[in-house]
């Protein structure tokens, strides 16, 4: 749109919809428009419709084990942060945070705290499994990548944060150090998945997006590793509390 120099309004005008419906093609990323609108859309953008909608031709001829992977950024801080929002605020059932900080949570969605306070209220399960600040993997881990802000840092700042959400049922989380090269957040059958590399910290790692639609996919295998860190966890609040006796 930048491009052409056309407005949300010039371009609904030309669609047939509303500048609302416009809109909401920009900030929601897994939004793909009925055929018509996306062909019109393209004609007055001059653009290809796997440049403005990737998601639609990928659908539409992904058949083998890769139709899970909905999309891939090659660095976790190029993925909009509105893709985060929306997945968060379509679960219904199951919200899972097992990155081993989650710092960047709390950074880059405004009131998060607020959110998920209402999803557990409205009977969604959420779950944060957490790095152990204490671990030796923990401590190898921030040797390696060499940074100022530290992993027992970050795990601190998500730990102040559930302390807030602490009087919340439905919250929890556990201590785990199984997950350290790799993260996993799920959003009932979407996922996101970063595996961390080398030296590097999350938001310069790789991304997937993740969506289930077969038993024993990529979802469901990503899913499987997520509950076996968690069923080995220590839970957050005896650990903390058990400390401070």
């Amino acid at each position: 749109m930048a491009n052409a120099k056309m407005t949300e309004k010039q371009l609904a005008e030309v669609c047939g919809v509303d500048a609302k419906t416009v809109g909401r093609w920009i900030t929601d990323s897994n939004r793909i428009p009925h055929a018509r609108h996306r062909w019109a859309a393209c004609d007055a953008l001059g653009e290809e419709e796997k440049i403005v909608w990737p998601n639609a031709i990928r659908s539409a001829f992904a058949t083998g084990p890769d139709r899970e992977i909905v999309q891939v950024f090659p660095y976790r801080s190029a993925a909009p942060a509105s893709l985060w929002r929306s997945l968060v605020t379509k679960a219904q059932s199951d919200l899972v945070f097992a990155g081993y900080t989650n710092y960047f949570l709390w950074l880059e969605q405004a009131n998060l705290s607020g959110a998920l306070r209402r999803k557990a209220q409205a009977g969604c399960r959420v779950r944060f499994l957490i790095g152990d600040p204490d671990s030796p993997i923990t401590a190898a881990r921030e040797e390696e990548e060499g940074v100022p802000l530290t992993l027992s840092t970050r795990i601190a700042v998500t730990l102040a944060e559930l302390e807030k959400l602490r009087d919340v049922a439905g919250i929890e989380g556990r201590f785990e150090s199984g997950h350290v090269n790799l993260s996993v957040f799920r959003f009932d059958d979407e996922m996101i998945v970063t595996p961390i590399l080398a030296r590097r910290v999350g938001h310069d790692s790789p991304m997937m997006h993740l969506r289930r639609s077969q038993a024993d996919g990529m979802f469901d295998r990503f899913a499987a590793h997520v509950e076996e860190l968690w069923s080995r966890g220590r839970d957050i609040r005896e650990a903390r509390d058990h400390a401070q006796a």
